[in-house]
């Protein structure tokens, strides 16, 4: 079409003449062009617009009986705004959905509101309490639940038998206070309490005549130099979890109840354990007594059925022991060892019975040489030995190494074609660290 255009508009003129024409031509087809596009854009809007016009905001909606809405209302929850509890405290904050519960934590409050007779669950955390007295629990019968950590409570500033009269309580928090004495006079319906972070220097055997029920008692850092005389601590018959780390103790809590399960004794001055201690502990599950003054452990002192993990690190020892077969991690770290004597360790093999031992830990002692091969066939389930750099003397460490070993496959059928050796190496890198391991369960901290 173009060319046509050109061949009509040459014919009558000169050349130049022609292409000056060609050129005003084009460019008025072009124009043409965009006008009618941009016309049909117009029209198409126009039509859009219309649609939208037409539509009545005012008709009701009428949903679609085929495709109902996906959105369901829970009849038993309660989706207005939470109104104040009347019978609150005004310094605390009682929600709709807890009735029973009042938040009274992270106020600054230096005393104690007075606590209605319904609230079960009482919350008087990070504060600045210094008190707790008896009026503000007159009416509060039915606490089952009290929180007073991280505050400034004194002994001295502790009503005489406030506690005495809540015989529901079952959880009591006074841990990160200023106490200098163990609270007197607490109900028999205790199962927790935590003591921890304060200043208490002696427990007198008075204190622990009414805990009949408590499963876990937290002493942890505190200034405690001699606990737990006569047979005060084996009349708490459902103890299961007893934490004294961090104190100033020389000497084993004597006579501990047949109920527990998890001992810990962390950084005090103990030298010695009783030959018989765990004589009467055959739920002991674990033990942790690292940084002590241990020198010697008596070759059978923990031959126990249920013990899973021990901790003797930082301590003095020279010998090995014998590892019961239920034992899965084993910290013997900083300590004096110069030889780790199998036959000790392990004075016989049972393939139907093997010894459970995954992880061990023996770096920094005094060791010339990693243990034997053959100590694998006693511990066929080892997975990790940590050697790291041993005590050469006059300050010096030396790396130990260690050679490959094999691990025997454990199942209880072997496979028709024979059993698969599969070989390890040590691990040369950092050890892991406890929390990385599988839990045991039983942390020190984990409330």
């Amino acid at each position: 079409m173009i060319s046509e255009v050109i061949g009509s508009v040459c014919l009558p003129f000169d050349n130049r003449r022609s292409i000056h024409s060609i050129r005003k031509q084009k460019k008025t087809y072009k124009m043409g062009f965009l006008v009618q596009v941009s016309i049909t854009v117009l029209l198409l809007e126009i039509k859009v617009f219309c649609q939208y016009a037409r539509y009545d905001y005012e008709d009701e909606y009428e949903p679609d009986e085929e495709y109902p809405p996906t959105f369901h209302e829970n009849q038993h929850f309660d989706y207005a705004i939470p109104l104040l509890n009347p019978d609150c405290a005004r310094e605390c904050f009682c929600p709709s959905s807890l009735p029973q519960t009042m938040y009274c934590d992270n106020r600054k409050l230096k005393s104690i509101p007075k606590i209605p007779a319904h609230i079960q669950q009482l919350y008087l955390q990070f504060n600045e309490i210094e008190g707790v007295p008896a009026t503000s629990f007159i009416n509060a019968t039915a606490l089952k639940e009290i929180n007073l950590s991280h505050n400034k409570i004194k002994s001295n500033r502790i009503d005489e038998g406030v506690f005495s009269k809540l015989t529901k309580l079952t959880h009591l928090f006074l841990d990160h206070n200023n106490l200098e004495e163990f609270p007197s006079l607490l109900p028999s319906s205790l199962e927790r309490l935590l003591l921890n972070f304060n200043k208490i220097k002696k427990v007198q055997t008075s204190n622990l005549q009414s805990l009949i029920n408590v499963t876990m008692l937290d002493l942890c850092n505190n200034e405690i130099e001699d606990a737990f005389k006569g047979k005060a601590l084996s009349k708490m018959k459902s103890l299961m979890q007893l934490n004294l780390c961090n104190n100033k103790l020389h000497s084993m809590p004597k006579n501990p109840p047949a109920s527990l399960m998890y001992i810990s004794l962390e950084n005090n001055s103990i030298s010695q354990i009783p030959e018989d201690y765990f004589t009467n502990l055959p739920n002991l599950t674990s033990f942790r007594m690292s940084n002590n003054k241990l020198k010697e452990v008596p070759r059978n002192m923990f031959n126990l059925p249920n013990l899973m993990e021990l901790d003797l690190a930082s301590n003095k020892l020279k010998q090995a022991f014998y590892i019961p077969r239920s034992l899965e991690h084993l910290y013997l770290q900083d300590n004096e060892l110069e030889f780790l004597n199998t036959s000790l360790m392990c004075s016989f093999i049972d393939p139907m019975n093997p010894n459970r031992l995954t992880y061990l830990r023996i770096e920094k002692n005094r060791l010339q040489a990693p243990l034997s091969t053959l100590a694998f066939l006693c511990f066929p389930h080892i997975q990790n030995i940590y050697y790291g750099e041993q005590k050469k003397g006059e300050g010096k460490d030396t790396k130990l190494e260690a050679p490959p070993f094999f691990q025997f496959p454990v199942t209880e059928e072997e496979p028709e074609e024979g059993p698969e050796y599969r070989f390890y190496y040590h691990e040369e890198g950092e050890p892991r660290r406890r929390e990385e391991e599988d839990d045991d369960g039983f942390e020190p901290y984990s409330y």
